[in-house]
């Protein structure tokens, strides 16, 4: 390595942006390309703080698919026959003493679940009918279904589990690991955040922020329409041969400049461009599943050219094979309180269930085929889970209020002990009795599957030391294989 660029990654964005980004923009490189480009060769070239991990490494990789505004487990996962029993009879009063939610208020009626469930493959795993393509793969999948969280509005529950702290301003999982561990691609972010369904978290960027740490790890949004990102096509006019000869007339500009003054910020610039150029060939090749068999697009249930969650889990796993270290899928689309059509359990449910399980079972099976299970973690869940309660008017139409004391995620691949469950509610679906697992702890657990301990990945900040999990969490050694 030229000897000069060995400082790349002691620059800082904001010194970046001072110093450099006025002079990039005449060349027609927009601000949020170059920040990001030079924030990823940065991370490439240090391969992250952890210079010696903590212990064995079970995943390299994670794929996170973010089920937005709290997927009812009462009707997917957890299934609760005195529901059925009791549907239409108020709850007891003893159950909901002192609780606090959303919208309830009063005595609210035990609603049943509409969906009916059946047990599968060797793990004997309980499902509804909701989720026909995951029944194929549940002996890959382990499940927790004692989730729990603090938080009852989607925003902070959201910032909550992503970086462990209700409040926006703390780094995210991704910008953690990827500030710990680095990423393994040279042409692409190593942080990628993919959104679908009807908006984007109600925690906005908040939920991939790089909080405090550099914001080189901070996860990078492919946009859902035109570029993925800014500025990686040409101007018209500007062709590929054209691009390099410039770059080239550029460096060399820059590389006498660097002799002369031996400044640092010179460096960052030849290397940003560098990058850039790379991206302007590796990203139009990433998204165009358009070269995939048509076998996989049937697996998937793709269709190019469109935003999906099934075009977002085909491109995690090109993403994967390019050597992203973190993809985020965050889908939109789960806040099932009842108010009208297809915001109801009744008819919103299968709505996006039928979105997201074929995608995401076949995101398994693919992943699993290319040998690439094994070393990637993928988590499935939401920032909480649903009220055994009918929100709404049974006449017109059935909804489930917010619920933190329960709630069910599943995680499968990179060391997770693959067909088991871990973790149970009480008959009502309402309190986790036995193995609870709170969103810190279940950041403990992902981390140490990436041969991380969660409390010696940290960074001081006004004094402090902080970390993911903030001051608490425990690895869930159940689920580890």
């Amino acid at each position: 390595m030229n000897r000069n660029l060995e400082n790349i990654d002691q620059i800082t964005r904001r010194h970046f942006f001072q110093h450099v980004f006025g002079r990039a923009v005449g060349f027609g490189i927009g601000s949020a390309a170059l920040s990001m480009l030079m924030s990823e060769e940065s991370a490439a070239q240090a391969g992250g703080v952890l210079t010696t991990l903590h212990h064995a490494v079970k995943a390299k990789r994670v794929i996170y698919l973010s089920m937005v505004g709290g997927p009812s487990h009462l009707d997917m996962f957890d299934y609760k026959p005195i529901l059925e029993k009791l549907d239409g009879k108020p709850v007891p009063e003893s159950l909901i003493k002192g609780e606090r939610f959303a919208f309830l208020r009063g005595v609210p009626k035990i609603q049943k679940s509409p969906f009916t469930f059946k047990q599968y493959g060797q793990s004997g795993a309980t499902l509804s009918n909701l989720l026909p393509a995951l029944t194929t793969v549940v002996d890959d999948v382990s499940f927790i279904h004692s989730m729990h969280t603090t938080q009852f509005n989607h925003g902070p529950a959201q910032i909550l589990i992503n970086t462990g702290f209700q409040i926006p301003g703390r780094p995210s999982f991704g910008s953690w690991l990827t500030y710990g561990i680095g990423s393994e691609s040279k042409n692409l972010p190593g942080f990628v955040v993919l959104l679908s369904g009807s908006s984007q978290p109600d925690g906005g960027s908040a939920c991939w922020s790089s909080g405090f740490l550099p914001t080189q790890y901070q996860g990078v949004q492919f946009q859902r329409r035109g570029d993925p990102i800014n500025f990686v096509s040409n101007p018209e006019g500007m062709n590929t041969e054209t691009r390099r000869r410039s770059i080239d007339l550029i460096n060399d500009l820059d590389s006498a400049h660097l002799e002369k003054i031996q400044d640092p910020e010179i460096s960052t610039r030849i290397a940003a461009y560098e990058l850039a150029y790379k991206m302007q060939s590796s990203v139009p090749d990433l998204i165009d599943i358009s070269s995939e068999p048509e076998s996989v697009h049937r697996m998937y249930g793709t269709t190019p050219g469109q935003t999906s969650f099934a075009n977002n889990c085909l491109l995690a796993r090109r993403l994967v094979e390019r050597g992203v270290r973190f993809i985020q899928l965050f889908h939109r689309g789960w806040d099932h309180h009842g108010i009208s059509f297809n915001t109801d359990i009744v008819n919103g449910m299968p709505l996006m269930c039928g979105q997201v399980d074929q995608p995401a079972a076949a995101l398994l099976k693919d992943l699993k085929q290319r040998g690439l299970l094994d070393s990637t973690l993928v988590i499935f869940g939401g920032e909480f889970g649903r009220t055994p309660m009918l929100q709404g008017d049974p006449t017109k139409s059935m909804g489930r209020d917010h619920h933190i004391k329960a709630f069910t995620v599943w995680l499968a691949g990179g060391g997770i002990k693959a067909g088991t469950s871990i973790g149970k509610t009480d008959d009502f679906g309402f309190n986790s009795i036995e193995e609870p697992v709170s969103v810190h702890d279940l950041n403990a657990t992902c981390l140490h599957l990436l041969g991380i301990d969660h409390t010696r990945l940290t960074y001081k900040f006004k004094g402090r030391s902080f970390r993911l999990t903030d001051v608490e969490g425990d690895v869930v050694k159940k689920l580890i294989a």
